[in-house]
């Protein structure tokens, strides 16, 4: 099974949403960590980072990236940061490519130019992923890093390296996967013996459900006490089915990446499409009567446990937002309805479910149930 060269035609909405999301998640991530960690090395890599432009001329991973730092270039400037982008590509000709648009890019704008060699450092490789992961996992140790694995086929994605990326603290992961991939080969011989994947499981459920049921198998992996958190973004592109696997363990970034993907899609925050036909749901069902859509269901099971007394802080209920892939702001309205109907009650002006509030201020407050 050969892989298919992404660059010998324009990229397709499925693949620009891809790239779209990494954009959005470096826009979230990059200033966060350049303020966060003055005088500091940033680390960034990209292992399969294409030619740069597709044919069209629309950018690609690694122009995306030098776009975001340009729009940080003041901040980097003022908090002293290093930037250090490695861009990979394994291909001769995709990295002659690369790394030309790159350094056409960084030249002809005048604040990449500035950061260039002070601030911002580009490490042009053309290695294969099973070459350079190992070498670079010493840097990512000891330094914060964003890390983006947009693998075209099945060939990297593998026990061992899921494990290597579990066992990295300061580290965020953007994993596209080739999810349609796993239904068509995943018993093969080159499949099982990558990863061992329950092809009848993941037949269990719908077709558009592949790539949350395959996430829900490498979940199973991970050690019994893990901090990592793995989210899936399902990506339609025709007849198939790939998707993102976000992971991180720091509560922020999976709040930046919540962010992200809900911004990305407002009705269900996993899927470039109506993953749950939740926009058929507004219809009144004539035996069940108005069925809920995910946002309901989660503010519905959010708010009974709250009553019984599971959930009882505002660090209870972002935690538990953040494990139910939601954003903020869904369970903030659900508190401040229950306040509205003389359900709850707190001594602050909002329920302070945010990150800023829980985590970086420890502002910690109990919800009082009031009993009817």
């Amino acid at each position: 099974m050969t892989a298919k060269n992404l660059h010998d035609h324009p990229f397709d909405e499925g693949t620009i949403t891809k790239f779209e999301i990494f954009e959005s998640y470096v826009k979230e991530w990059l200033p966060t960590f350049v303020m966060s960690y003055p005088q500091k090395d940033l680390w960034i890599f990209d292992y399969f980072a294409g030619t740069g432009y597709d044919i069209k001329g629309v950018a690609g991973s690694p122009i995306r990236l030098l776009q975001q730092v340009k729009e940080q270039a003041g901040n980097i400037f003022n908090k002293k940061c290093k930037v250090n982008i490695c861009l990979n590509e394994y291909s001769k000709s995709k990295f002659e490519a690369m790394q030309n648009s790159c350094d056409a890019f960084v030249a002809n704008d005048g604040e990449l130019k500035r950061l260039k060699d002070k601030y911002l450092f580009l490490y042009y490789r053309n290695c294969d992923f099973a070459d350079i992961f190992p070498k670079t996992l010493s840097t990512i140790a000891v330094h914060p890093s964003l890390l983006f694995l947009d693998q075209n086929g099945m060939k990297f994605l593998a026990d061992k390296y899921l494990m290597d990326l579990e066992s990295l603290s300061q580290t965020d992961f953007l994993y596209f996967l080739s999810s349609s991939y796993f239904v068509r080969f995943g018993e093969t011989q080159a499949f099982q013996t990558n990863l061992k994947i329950d092809i009848d499981k993941i037949k269990e459920n719908p077709y558009k459900y592949v790539h949350k049921s395959i996430l829900e198998q490498l979940k199973e992996r991970l050690p019994k006490h893990t901090k990592l958190k793995p989210y899936p973004f399902s990506i339609k592109k025709g007849a198939n089915i790939y998707g993102i696997i976000f992971g991180a363990k720091h509560p922020r970034a999976v709040d930046k990446f919540l962010k992200t993907a809900w911004d990305k899609n407002n009705i269900n925050g996993e899927a470039n499409f109506d993953i749950d036909d939740d926009l058929g749901k507004i219809q009144l069902n004539l035996f069940e009567g108005k069925l809920p859509n995910k946002i309901e269901r989660f503010q519905n099971e959010l708010r009974e446990k709250i009553l019984q007394g599971i959930l009882q802080t505002n660090k209870d209920v972002f935690d538990y937002t953040l494990e139910c892939g939601h954003i903020p702001i869904h369970a903030s309205e659900t508190i401040k309805q229950m306040k509205k109907e003389g359900r709850l009650s707190f001594t602050e002006k909002s329920p302070l479910v945010n990150y800023e509030k829980v985590y970086k201020e420890n502002r910690i407050i109990t919800y009082q149930i009031i009993k009817k």
